[in-house]
């Protein structure tokens, strides 16, 4: 495949020699690990592409929106447009146990962001960026969290 056209995770795992291995054996904690490193980027890429801020700008407008409670939102804002199968993956990262939680949220926030952030490790994971954006981008215009400037 032509390195212009493979997603990102198809490139880490031939750069890096990665195994293949079967995403439905990955644990919903460990694909929110994953999940939260690509909404992170998203975010921070949306953040610093509106311009050259400062340390404490950036980080600030990133984690209004990379926050539990916000996440809960966007994930609120996209439930009726998951697939059937999205919306499995989401319930079940929703339902995972977590050894810890959050001191700045509410469980259930927590939770839901939980779900989100497996749902985008697994579209990752899928090779799915397309769908990934499609779904975030919806999210964020349907919440007000982040406008595009023009």
């Amino acid at each position: 495949m032509e390195e212009g056209m493979m997603n990102l995770y198809d490139r880490v795992k031939e750069r890096f020699a990665l195994p293949e291995v079967d995403i439905r054996t990955y644990s919903p904690l460990a694909l929110a690990f994953l999940g939260d490193g690509v909404f992170e980027i998203l975010v921070r890429t949306l953040i610093v592409g509106e311009g050259n801020l400062g340390a404490g700008n950036l980080h600030g407008h990133s984690a209004h929106i990379v926050k539990a409670s916000s996440q809960r939102k966007l994930l609120e804002a996209i439930e009726a447009d998951l697939t059937e199968e999205e919306a499995d993956v989401y319930r079940r990262g929703r339902n995972a146990k977590s050894p810890t939680r959050s001191k700045n949220a509410s469980m259930a926030d927590y939770r839901i962001a939980t779900g989100y952030e497996v749902l985008l490790g697994y579209l990752y994971l899928q090779g799915r960026q397309e769908r990934i954006f499609e779904l975030v981008d919806l999210g964020l215009q349907r919440t007000g969290l982040w406008r595009r400037r023009t």
